[in-house]
């Protein structure tokens, strides 16, 4: 149980209309009393209530202050939101009478650990708040109210309910060997209900392979022999010259990066080096480079020119990134065409790349993986959690069509469930805690 009061500004530390001073820990509402005008000790829960910031008797700022009762608060604690004026000095004045007063600046992701400690949340709940700050795009947004209003608690706690049916008929077999026959409870209960289980498991491991896509970005490689119009692309995409553009081979001998968003989708965009035989040191390092990224890359855009013939670079680059995830961009539509192989053509000059755009967007269609699966794992965590889950109930699955007995089978099924516990933080340990919350922002 939490002793202390603790304090933080929640909005952002720049001049603006308001700041909010966020207040929780036990008889927070009293606390602030002692430095505030406005009579609030015996208002009811979740008001608005005017009055002064007083220091010493001298008024610091008018303000609003929101107060909440009981354990219905984020926090699961008496809490109170100062809603102050904006500016830089008076903001950090308030908040050094707060601390004056005795309150303890909060530490990174404090106020979501007590709602976390307090039964409010549970630990994937808290990942997805933090998700959700930090989200990129439309999709790591949705992706993350989906953890909050706990659509992957309430699956997890789904599969913990289906697991522990099938260690309640072992653990009676063992206690009463008379009960039922061995063979006969495995092969028509207990395997059954195991596989169906498992193979939920190994559903939603797949769902969430394509995770780092809607939170991160996609990473994004453009490649081609030099002069093909590759960093005329970058450019065309990024809206902005962020790459030097000549009609010098080689120009391009380090790494250009940028980031474009297409309709919610993040691409995280790198201009390579022109890929050609060179007896240049340097550009033969970036060469080697870009092709390096190429095998990283989670889509490689190979840029051909399409106003000349294909040449034996273009043929290897072809023959290089047969296997990946790639678009062949034809480019240099604003002249006549000479090649004939099926890509999507565009003039990166021009700024004509909408069918390219179409074609990113059809070939991740990541709205499709938010609406049609409503669980999905949000972290690598929860990830490599669920598969350790998934890996010991899959050797349970294993020794019970060898028939091997059952009080063996069942330690396979505990450390199953203990993974799944884990999952929600039932079995979190205090560092682990103390490192998940430090990511947070403070006042969050």
């Amino acid at each position: 149980m939490n002793e202390d009061i603790i304090v933080a500004v929640a909005t952002s530390r720049l001049e603006a209309a308001i700041s909010i001073i966020r207040i929780s820990g036990p008889d927070c509402i009293a606390f602030v009393q002692n430095f505030f005008t406005g009579k609030i000790l015996e208002k009811p829960s979740h008001t608005i209530n005017y009055g002064y910031i007083i220091d010493e008797g001298k008024k610091i700022d008018e303000v609003l202050v929101n107060i909440y009762r009981g354990k219905k608060t984020f926090t699961g604690e008496e809490m109170v939101e100062i809603n102050c004026h904006g500016g830089v000095y008076i903001t950090s004045r308030v908040l050094e009478v707060c601390i004056k007063q005795g309150a303890r600046m909060a530490e990174r992701g404090e106020f979501s650990k007590r709602a976390f400690l307090n039964g409010r949340i549970d630990l994937s709940q808290a990942e997805a708040i933090s998700d959700i700050i930090t989200a990129k795009n439309s999709y790591a947004t949705d992706l993350a109210l989906k953890g909050i209003t706990g659509n992957i608690s309430n699956f997890i706690e789904d599969l913990k309910e289906d697991l522990i049916k099938i260690i309640t008929q072992i653990e009676v077999n063992i206690d009463y060997p008379e009960y039922d026959d061995v063979e006969e409870l495995t092969a028509t209960s207990l395997l059954p209900l195991s596989e169906n289980l498992l193979n939920k498991m190994n559903k939603i491991l797949d769902d969430s392979k394509n995770i780092s896509l809607i939170k991160d970005g996609i990473k994004t490689v453009i490649i081609g022999r030099p002069n093909v119009g590759k960093s005329s692309l970058l450019n065309a995409l990024l809206q902005e010259d962020k790459a030097i553009v000549t009609n010098i081979a080689g120009t391009t001998r380090d790494i250009v990066e940028g980031s474009i968003s297409i309709d919610g989708i993040v691409l995280n965009m790198i201009d390579t080096a022109g890929i050609r035989e060179t007896d240049d040191l340097i550009e033969s390092m970036g060469v080697e480079k870009s092709k390096e990224l190429i095998h990283q890359a989670d889509l490689v855009l190979l840029v051909i020119d399409g106003s000349m013939a294909l040449t034996d670079d273009d043929y290897k680059l072809l023959d290089l990134t047969e296997k990946e995830n790639r678009i062949v961009v034809i480019n240099k539509t604003d002249q006549e065409i000479k090649v004939d192989i099926e890509g999507v053509a565009i003039s990166a000059k021009n700024n004509d790349i909408n069918k390219l755009i179409m074609q990113i967007k059809k070939m991740f269609e990541l709205g499709k993986i938010i609406d049609n699966n409503d669980h999905i794992l949000t972290n690598a965590r929860q990830t490599m959690l669920l598969q350790r889950a998934s890996q010991a109930l899959k050797q349970a699955v294993e020794a019970m069509n060898l028939l091997v007995p059952t009080d063996l089978i069942v330690t396979d099924l505990y450390e199953c469930w203990n993974n799944l516990k884990e999952i929600l933080g039932e079995k979190a340990k205090e560092d682990l805690l103390d490192e998940l919350f430090k990511r947070f922002c403070i006042g969050k």
